[in-house]
């Protein structure tokens, strides 16, 4: 497909409406999706030679829509909005190549590791939003597991939890990960920051009835003893006793692994796309380096998490981004015509 042949976007796409939640008028989508295919003649995503999966990564209201609880504003302001019209547009006038799109959805209840409750000081307060507990404020009492909550997370008394908890942050400090962060509520299971983009979700929606692909939603950060920014893995994986908490996702892993490429999109690019995308790596890395060059980065698709005047992760996302090229992943533009994509061959 050359970007002569890339698919126009049909008309029911509205860019100005990517910052906002509405209903996907279902119905409508699926007749016009299949009208689509017939126009356009497009074939089946099983018939694909060369199959492309698009990873999306929480392109969720909670992180997208402005007024929501973490919306990724980038130095822009308008960054997680300005990307995603981009994603939608990337989706529709490639169709007819994008085999699979997978996306990511944080997915979280009131009592985990990184939400408030689950942490009081010695007065009995929880911390704000945004706090972060390091490890010398846990070995000195500054912050202590909330005594209420241990019976209702896990099976575990107070003191077993409390020193899972000393565990968790002296594990993120020996490793190097960011210090344990007290985010907002946000993308909680049922609630309408959890819920896909309107709009994303709308081009997904058409997108597998056009190409008769399976919308592959992966679920991630439901158990609450600790963080998951990455889809292919969470923060920890072992309590104090060795005993496993979590399990890496392999089976997500070797299935993005069987395409031919990986688009990798999504909110935050300084946080779980760069975490997702370095696990990634990772095991590229102990199973095969050439691997690397079946990513491609839509690096005009995301956004660093930026708070004016409190955490700007700017520099650190382009870090990240500039490791994964290094290392041999693609830096690309979603205007980009795919088969101009380096050492992809769509003939």
């Amino acid at each position: 497909m050359s970007a002569k042949t890339q698919l126009p976007i049909p008309t029911h796409f509205d860019s100005a409406k990517v910052g906002e939640v509405w209903r996907v008028p279902y119905q409508d989508r699926a007749k016009e999706a299949a009208s689509w295919a017939r126009q356009h003649e497009l074939q089946s995503a099983v018939d694909d030679k060369t199959k492309i999966c698009l990873l999306a990564i929480d392109v969720q209201n909670t992180f997208c829509i402005p007024g929501f609880e973490l919306f990724v504003g980038g130095r822009s302001g308008m960054g997680a909005v300005e990307d995603n019209v981009r994603l939608c547009e990337f989706i529709y006038r490639n169709l007819g190549v994008i085999s699979e799109i997978a996306p990511t959805m944080d997915t979280h209840t009131a009592t985990q590791i990184f939400h408030a409750v689950f942490w009081v000081n010695q007065a009995g307060e929880h911390p704000p939003a945004m706090t972060m507990i390091s490890l010398a404020d846990v070995e000195q009492g500054v912050w202590q597991v909330n005594p209420a909550i241990a019976h209702g997370v896990v099976q575990m008394d107070y003191a077993a939890l409390q020193n899972y908890a000393l565990h968790y942050v002296r594990k993120l400090d020996s490793v190097g990960k960011y210090p344990l962060t007290i985010w907002p509520y946000h993308s909680m299971l049922g609630g309408v920051g959890h819920a896909l983009v309107s709009a994303f979700e709308e081009a997904c929606f058409f997108h597998n009835l056009a190409r008769q692909s399976q919308t592959n939603l992966e679920i991630k950060g439901s158990n609450p003893l600790t963080e998951n920014y990455s889809v292919l893995q969470p923060e920890v994986l072992e309590d104090q006793e060795k005993r496993a908490i979590a399990q890496k996702n392999t089976q997500f892993l070797q299935k993005l692994l069987k395409f031919d490429a990986i688009a990798i999109a999504g909110q935050a690019k300084s946080h779980c796309v760069a975490w997702t995308i370095d696990d990634l790596l990772t095991e590229i890395q102990a199973t095969d380096p050439a691997l690397a060059s079946k990513v491609y980065l839509l690096e005009d698709c995301s956004s660093p998490v930026v708070v004016p005047g409190v955490v700007d992760f700017t520099e650190q996302g382009e870090s990240a981004f500039q490791r994964f090229a290094e290392a041999g992943m693609h830096l690309v533009k979603s205007t980009d015509p795919i088969e101009a994509w380096v050492g992809l061959n769509l003939t």
